[in-house]
């Protein structure tokens, strides 16, 4: 395990469970106490957790991980989801890509799309996540459309009134909107800022496709980014539970597993 995974793990464990003692991360982990101590004296380095007697625990920053943590959480399930997203896209096509790691996913995935040869006729890419902007620029059949903000670093998302220049002005064909949490009545943020330029995302789409998995759903967050009927379909893990399923569906959201 890389000290990378061992970090995402770490905070993985004080995210569910609130606290993780240094005992705990030996037996999960299967490393030394003197590692464990220095892995939760960096996390608490960058304000992640809090350190406690033997242990650490959540504070306010931890359920808002930085992007580069969060990306090995449910990665099988992410990487089923973008795939299937990506298949959806021609070349020709304007498609928009907030901020997260399934998104992020799903720009790999069109990047690698097989039909994507002509540089004449590219993917048109709307994102204000400037980690999928900076991946896609060196593709050439990618054309990278960037809005404006100022970056967030738990999310690389732009954020602020300066996207409101270019969003309203332009057209998306399809929007896959990642998200903290979905439930019947809408999509949900953890950060206002994000939902704000999410939202007006959603607005320039002709089509909103939420990529999220199955922990998402049925749960909200602190701030909507629209309602359940701004919505056309959900791209989700096999893991949903059917219940879950059933009632955004009877939302009027189309919803695939994968």
């Amino acid at each position: 395990m890389t000290r990378h995974e061992r970090l995402s793990a770490i905070l993985s464990i004080v995210v569910d469970e609130g606290s993780v003692h240094i005992d705990d991360i030996i037996d999960r982990l299967g490393v030394s106490a003197a590692t464990a101590r220095r892995d939760l004296d960096l996390l608490a380095d960058q304000q992640l957790v809090t350190r406690t007697r033997g242990g650490a625990s959540a504070n306010p920053t931890s359920s808002q991980l930085p992007l580069r943590f969060k990306s090995s959480r449910m990665g099988q399930e992410k990487a089923r989801i973008a795939h299937a997203a990506a298949a959806m896209v021609r070349a020709g096509d304007v498609v928009g890509l907030n901020g997260g790691t399934t998104t992020t996913e799903v720009a790999r995935e069109i990047a690698l799309l097989p039909g994507l040869t002509d540089a004449d006729n590219p993917i048109t890419v709307v994102t204000n996540a400037v980690n999928i902007a900076s991946e896609l620029t060196v593709r050439q059949c990618v054309r990278v459309v960037v809005t404006g903000g100022v970056a967030r670093s738990q999310s690389y998302e732009l954020t602020g009134p300066l996207s409101d220049l270019i969003l309203p002005q332009i057209s998306v064909g399809t929007l896959f909107l990642g998200v903290d949490a979905l439930d019947t009545t809408g999509a949900y943020a953890l950060h206002e800022g994000e939902a704000a330029v999410n939202a007006a995302l959603v607005r320039t789409a002709r089509r909103v496709i939420v990529v999220a998995d199955h922990t998402k759903l049925g749960t909200s967050a602190f701030a909507l980014i629209c309602r359940a009927s701004d919505i056309d379909a959900l791209i989700t893990d096999d893991g949903a539970e059917p219940e879950q399923v059933d009632r955004l569906r009877e939302a009027g959201i189309e919803v695939r597993l994968v």
